[in-house]
C-alpha cells in the first residue's frame, strides 16, 4: 500500500511531469513526437500480440486513460482493475472508440501477451481496454514520461509500492491530469468527460 508520504512524493513528481509536458508542447503548431521529444514512440506489444508504437498508435490525437499494473500483483492492482472495469462498463460503446484505456505491465519479463489475456479473462475485461507489455527499458521510460514513478529510487524499485494513479489526457487538446485509480468511478468518468 502506498504511504501518504509516498503518495505526496508521487503527486509532486507527477506535477513536474505535467509541467514538462506543457513546456514540451508549447506554441501554436503542434509538434510531432519526434519534434517535441516528450513522448517516446517505442514499440510495445498488446495483449493480442500486436506490435504498436506508443505515441503514433496509442496516444496521438486520442483521449487516453493509462494505469500501471502487473498480473501477479495481490496488493493495489486487483481493486484498481475492478474499479476501472466499472469505468469501462459505464463508458459503454465509447470505450475503445472515443476513450482509449491502457494498462501497462510493470513486470514485462513475466507478463507476456498471453499472461495479460489471462489477467483480462480473470477480471471479465472486454474489448476497448488494451493491456500492454514490452522491453523493460522501454516500459521504464514510458512510465516515467507518464509520471508513474517515485523520486526515491528505493521506493520506485519496490513493486509493492507502485503508484495507484491514472494518467488521463487528450493528446489532440494537449490536456493532461492525474487521478487516483481508486477514485470513485463517477469521479473518473467526470474527469474523462472534461476532455471529450
Amino acid at each position: 500500500m502506498t504511504s501518504r508520504r509516498s503518495f505526496l512524493q508521487t503527486a509532486v513528481a507527477s506535477s513536474a511531469a505535467i509541467a514538462n509536458l506543457a513546456v514540451a508542447k508549447q506554441g501554436n503548431a503542434r509538434p510531432s513526437s519526434e519534434e517535441s521529444g516528450y513522448f517516446p514512440n517505442l514499440v510495445l506489444e498488446t495483449h493480442e500480440g500486436k506490435r504498436v508504437r506508443f505515441y503514433d498508435d496509442l496516444v496521438k490525437g486520442k483521449m487516453v486513460v493509462f494505469n500501471m499494473m502487473y498480473a501477479n500483483c495481490s496488493n493495489i492492482c486487483p481493486p484498481n482493475t475492478a474499479n476501472l472495469l466499472q469505468v469501462q462498463q459505464a463508458l459503454g460503446a465509447k470505450a475503445g472508440r472515443d476513450v482509449f484505456m491502457y494498462s501497462i505491465t510493470l513486470q514485462p519479463e513475466f507478463d507476456s501477451a498471453a499472461a495479460l489475456q489471462d489477467y483480462m479473462r480473470k477480471y471479465g475485461i472486454k474489448s476497448g481496454w488494451t493491456f500492454l507489455t514490452g522491453q523493460r527499458k522501454d516500459i521504464d521510460l514510458i512510465r516515467r514520461k507518464l509520471g508513474f514513478f517515485d523520486p526515491d529510487p528505493v521506493i520506485d524499485a519496490d513493486l509493492r509500492q507502485h503508484t495507484g494513479m491514472l494518467r488521463i489526457g487528450h493528446d489532440g487538446r494537449d490536456r493532461w491530469s492525474m487521478l487516483p485509480a481508486l477514485a470513485s468511478p463517477r469521479q473518473i468518468l467526470n474527469s474523462i468527460s472534461n476532455y471529450l
